[in-house]
């Protein structure tokens, strides 16, 4: 059995992050999170699926922008937030 790559990592692109300081929404609106993620189309730093707000899968959603890295030290994984997949 083979696995195909996900056909949205085409949207992956070298980035910097907006906020490297935290989650650039929760910043903005004084509130808490519990880890970070970085879009890989256009480095929004956003707040994850545990945090009250999960502003990075609102991103994902509102902009089209659906591959995240993990943007906690030591950490180096990256999600689909469509196929709900590492990818």
């Amino acid at each position: 059995m083979t696995t195909l790559p996900d056909p949205h990592l085409s949207m992956v692109r070298p980035v910097e992050p907006t906020t490297p300081q935290g989650c650039e929404d929760c910043l903005r609106m004084g509130t808490p999170w519990v880890h970070l993620r970085l879009c890989l189309t256009c480095g929004h730093v956003g707040c994850c699926d545990s945090s009250p707000m999960r502003h990075a899968r609102a991103h994902a959603a509102s902009a089209g922008h659906p591959i995240v890295q993990s943007f906690e030290p030591g950490e180096d994984w990256r999600w689909c937030f469509v196929h709900e997949a590492m990818v």
